[in-house]
């Protein structure tokens, strides 16, 4: 009888039994010899930061599009923004001594639209240490909250405290449309976390020596200070810039102007403003002027329209549906979805205006019970209708009007 030659567990005990030369291995012990490989590598097991894994534009767009549906644009933007930055990198001092400047990003685009799925699947391709911060919890130094420095700090701790590694990394500044000022003009009053925010931004943005705690601020005054060259850190900044369209449409109504103006104004879609946005509009937002010119590469995000919702659950490589079909497999459970079921998750979506992250809530809403139960039943097979659906998202709806 086939049993395994670590633990002796027969075929009938073991959910898995791998057959090898002269001998057998079961699931327990290749998970028992996994989480010990990973005790004893510890940080070795991580990916190694020396080499970037650079591809031309056009393989990046492809990557990208594994696992981001449509956003052609936006893709190919950041796929020439980055491929010009780590040629930068590696170029060689030249005797007509032409210095390529860096091409930081900022990302504009509803929420649930894909800003911070595209850094992080561009940092994955490229194999650098990469870190996603918050600007909202960000101000100026001296006062609660986060030092400007702390973006760095993040950055460093991902790289295993790896300077030079780090020195080639990409941070993504999310909500920075949160540090905007209030108006227009300078604030005459202190904004520690809006345009102060932005002063401090500056230095790290362009390039400059920062001397970065390790263990974050405040809390540890007596630590050694790490200083990290900025220069050849790429940086991508995203945000949702709610109610920018305002300013957008004030600037495409009062620059139309004369006897073609009606045909002009007819051709502009109102459905999507954003696709329209110069950097004098996140000017008129709150961004200062010295932080929108170290941000020269600016890219919009459509919002998701049915069909590109419906995609997104099925096509990309880390899809919501195979995601849930293989947390199920691990159970030996075979998940199907009845059609029109999809479509129904799509339609409440879209109600919710949540983009797709609105997918994956609602996902976790009609799939709880499930995932709760059925590890337990003896049950080989689960097929998730839309009568199913409707009442799970239903129940949820009462507790709702009930609670308030």
């Amino acid at each position: 009888m086939d049993k395994c030659s670590f633990c002796g567990r027969t075929k009938k005990e073991a959910n898995m039994l791998v057959a090898g030369l002269e001998g057998h291995i079961c699931d327990h012990c290749i998970e028992q010899a996994h989480s010990i490989m990973n005790e004893e590598l510890g940080s070795k097991k991580n990916v190694s930061f020396d080499s970037i894994n650079l591809l031309k534009p056009t393989e990046i767009k492809k990557f990208l599009d594994q696992y981001i549906i449509g956003q052609d644009m936006a893709k190919k933007i950041i796929s020439v923004a980055v491929y010009n930055h780590y040629k930068r990198l590696m170029q060689k001092a030249d005797a007509d001594d032409i210095e390529i400047e860096k091409s930081n990003i900022i990302l504009v685009g509803e929420t649930g639209t894909g800003k911070t799925l595209l850094a992080r699947t561009v940092a994955k391709m490229l194999h650098v240490p990469f870190t996603i911060v918050d600007a909202t919890v960000l101000t100026e130094a001296g006062y609660v909250g986060e030092d400007i420095e702390s973006l760095l700090t993040r950055l460093l701790q991902n790289a295993d405290y790896d300077v030079k590694a780090a020195e080639k990394g990409i941070v993504f500044i999310d909500e920075i449309d949160k540090i905007a000022r209030k108006g227009d003009n300078p604030s005459i009053t202190r904004d520690v976390s809006g345009e102060g925010v932005q002063q401090g931004l500056l230095k790290l943005l362009e390039g400059s020596i920062v001397n970065v705690p390790p263990q974050g601020g405040r809390k540890h005054p007596e630590q050694k200070m790490i200083p990290v060259d900025t220069k050849n850190i790429l940086f991508i900044c995203g945000g949702a810039f709610e109610g920018i369209q305002k300013k957008i449409a004030q600037r495409l109504n009062t620059q139309i102007v004369g006897f073609g103006a009606s045909k002009i104004r007819d051709k502009v879609d109102k459905d999507n403003l954003l696709q329209y946005i110069a950097p004098q509009d996140l000017r008129a937002f709150g961004l200062i002027p010295e932080i929108i010119g170290r941000l020269p590469v600016l890219s919009h995000l459509n919002p998701l329209d049915r069909d590109a919702l419906r995609a997104i659950l099925t096509e990309p490589k880390n899809a919501l549906v195979k995601q849930y079909i293989k947390l199920f497999r691990m159970d030996n459970i075979n998940l199907t979805f009845e059609d029109g079921v999809l479509d129904y998750i799509v339609d409440r979506a879209i109600e919710f205006k949540l983009g797709a992250r609105g997918l994956r809530s609602i996902c976790e809403a009609i799939m709880l019970d499930a995932m709760f139960e059925m590890p337990s039943a003896d049950a080989t097979d689960l097929q998730i209708t839309i009568d199913y659906a409707s009442h799970k998202l239903e129940i949820i709806n009462l507790k709702v009007l009930k609670a308030s």
